[in-house]
């Protein structure tokens, strides 16, 4: 009974066959022609009803250019380009300098921050033209190289190494290892002042210089305060990262990120070789927290360092490295700190687009005179010109979000058509 009633609500002979999609011989299938035919004749009047309204919409857009225009929407596909990523790099200092060559501590600094670290300055000024670039710390996993002020455990050293490892090492890895399984309870550290990185410090762009200092001739445990100073060698470490070697780059990504060694060379010819032909590593770099972690180990018998290690000693071993990093542009006035830093910018570009007849008029009282607004020149009659100087990006609500200024004025009329492409970084 349902399928007989189906058959009758289309208008169609009530047949088995006309039900299953078959037809009889010298039958005609009237149901599936009625059908077609109203489909048909459905949709060819939808088609002129979205024909009508297009043309409507055409013809009002017209009017409204014709009348003067306030605002645009964009084209989502054709006017706007987004997630745009471009890698930039500048020099790590102040105003975007590569290398720094003078280095300065503050005058101001308590001297129970002098015994957990120094901040490096670039200008002796307190003034605002003085700013931090980068800050020195030695840490010893014992407490090593510090006086705990008569307080059990209060070792800055000891703080110093925890906080570090903490920061860069695994969870179940209390000990720094550098190359070859060389592990180290005594470290220096070289922290960047996060507003100088950005994002990142850029990896194969930096290069650190430290002189020898005199510690050799200087009983370790008086190696400290005014007895650490520059040699008279002339001898010079160059370190940076082995990230641009293809046989040694990186092969460990940590919980800080990447993780290069820090080894004897220069920027221009990478890695140094020594005498048996072997890289000569100093300690690991962490490019994307902006530290770099040396093994106080090989300062010691390179550097001359003598780094202090006595229980309960002050040691004040942070301001050897910084003496040795201001010591050796005083030995060769081109061998500073230099470092970049890295930034992945992302931008969305908006490309607007301004037609022959569009804003062609202007709001500006000067563009008018009388009170029916007449052109205050006459040549404007039929042919008026305006200057774009600046545009602005407005929301749904039509709330301005950004403005963007033209570098000159941009001429416009009916006779010629503008084209301006505005970039939001982010």
């Amino acid at each position: 009974m349902p399928r007989t009633s189906n058959l009758r609500t289309a208008g169609a002979a009530p047949t088995f066959q006309a039900s299953t999609g078959e037809t009889a011989p010298g039958v005609t299938n009237t149901a599936n022609l009625s059908s077609d035919t109203s489909f048909a004749a459905a949709v060819e009047i939808r088609a002129q009803e979205i024909a009508d309204q297009l043309l409507k919409e055409r013809a009002e857009a017209l009017r409204r250019a014709s009348s003067g225009r306030v605002f645009t929407k964009f084209d989502a596909v054709n006017d706007i380009v987004e997630n745009q990523k471009q890698v930039v790099t500048a020099g790590v200092w102040s105003n975007g300098i590569g290398t720094l060559t003078s280095f300065y501590t503050s005058s101001t600094a308590s001297n129970e921050q002098k015994r957990y670290y120094y901040e490096a300055y670039n200008s002796a000024s307190e003034a605002l033209t003085s700013e931090p670039q980068f800050s020195v710390a030695y840490g010893n996993r014992l407490g090593s190289g510090s006086d705990t002020s008569g307080q059990v455990n209060d070792s800055p050293t000891r703080a110093i190494y925890s906080q570090y490892r903490l920061l860069l090492l695994e969870p179940n890895d209390d000990i720094f290892t550098f190359a070859n399984s060389n592990n180290s309870d005594s470290i220096y550290v070289v922290n960047f002042n996060r507003a100088r990185i950005k994002e990142k410090l850029d990896p194969g762009n930096w290069q650190m210089n430290l002189a020898e200092l005199s510690g050799s001739s200087v009983p370790n445990n008086v190696h400290t305060g005014s007895n650490v100073k520059v040699s008279g060698t002339g001898n010079i470490i160059k370190i940076i990262d082995d990230s641009g070697d293809t046989a040694e780059a990186f092969s460990t990504v940590g919980s800080s990120g990447r993780i290069y060694n820090a080894v004897s060379g220069t920027i221009e010819d990478g890695p140094h070789l020594d005498s048996g032909g072997n890289i000569v590593y100093y300690g690991l770099v962490y490019p994307d927290v902006g530290f770099i972690v040396l093994n106080a180990e090989m300062l010691d018998a390179s550097a001359s360092f003598n780094t202090v290690t006595g229980s309960d000693i002050p040691g004040n071993n942070a301001f050897k490295l910084f003496t040795a990093i201001s010591g050796s542009p005083v030995i060769d006035s081109e061998l500073g700190f230099s470092a970049r830093n890295s930034e992945t910018v992302t931008s969305t570009h908006y490309f607007v687009r301004v037609k022959n007849s569009e804003y062609n008029f202007s709001n500006n009282p000067s563009f008018v005179t009388g009170s029916v607004g007449e052109f205050k020149q006459p040549t404007f009659i039929g042919d008026p010109k305006v200057y774009v100087t600046t545009v602005g990006l407005f929301s749904e609500r039509q709330e301005l979000l950004a403005v963007a200024k033209l570098s000159r004025p941009v001429i416009k009329s009916f006779s010629s058509e503008v084209l301006i492409k505005v970039k939001l970084d982010f």
